[in-house]
């Protein structure tokens, strides 16, 4: 089973990209399982939403506490909530931010993991230049695809369609596929290699 933990902040689309996950790997033939976790229900609070992809029927309910993919849709949760808890060390960790792993402050993290499993893309700035509303769950799906392979941009297209109108659906769809892109360059740059 991969377990993945999207962490964001109330207004940023974390429900529905976990939604959206969870309706790519359906369209693959796999089981999903996605639900949110929220404290305060208020725009720009902490919000965490989880995904499991198997298989086979997934049965377990509770919240993924050994996840072995972290999205981080705010940087600025890096060093306000332990989003990295129960990482597996050779798990997957998606930030969105402009700013490199070692600006985050993530240096000495990063020593101890593998580095092609970190990757940051800005996923806001994709967004606003495509949708242009500052919800990075879309691109940060198609970064996602890229990073992990565990879906495929095409199963992430087909679950931004389910979920919303055409127009919103289109340029949604060109967010996740400039992320992807952008993330599937960075895996071919020597220092992912």
């Amino acid at each position: 089973m991969f377990q993945v933990r999207i962490h964001g902040r109330g207004g940023q689309g974390v429900v529905t990209a976990a939604e959206m996950l969870s309706i790519a790997a359906f369209r693959e033939g796999r089981h999903a399982q996605a639900f949110p976790s929220f404290g305060s229900e208020r725009t720009g609070a902490p919000v965490v939403a989880f995904c499991r992809i198997d298989n086979r029927v997934i049965r377990s309910r509770e919240p993924v506490m050994k996840p072995d993919a972290v999205i981080i849709q705010d940087a600025t949760l890096l060093h306000v909530v332990d989003v990295f808890a129960g990482l597996a060390k050779e798990g997957f960790i998606l930030i969105n931010t402009a700013r490199d792993l070692e600006t985050l402050g993530l240096a000495e993290f990063v020593a101890g993991h593998p580095r092609e499993r970190f990757i940051t893309v800005n996923a806001t700035d994709l967004a606003m230049k495509h949708i242009g509303r500052p919800v990075p769950n879309a691109a940060l799906l198609g970064a996602f695809a890229a990073l992990t392979r565990q879906i495929t941009l095409q199963a992430v297209a087909d679950a931004i369609s389910e979920t919303f109108g055409e127009k919103i659906a289109k340029a949604n769809i060109a967010a996740a596929a400039a992320a992807h892109d952008e993330v599937a360059a960075k895996m071919q740059e020597p220092a992912h290699a």
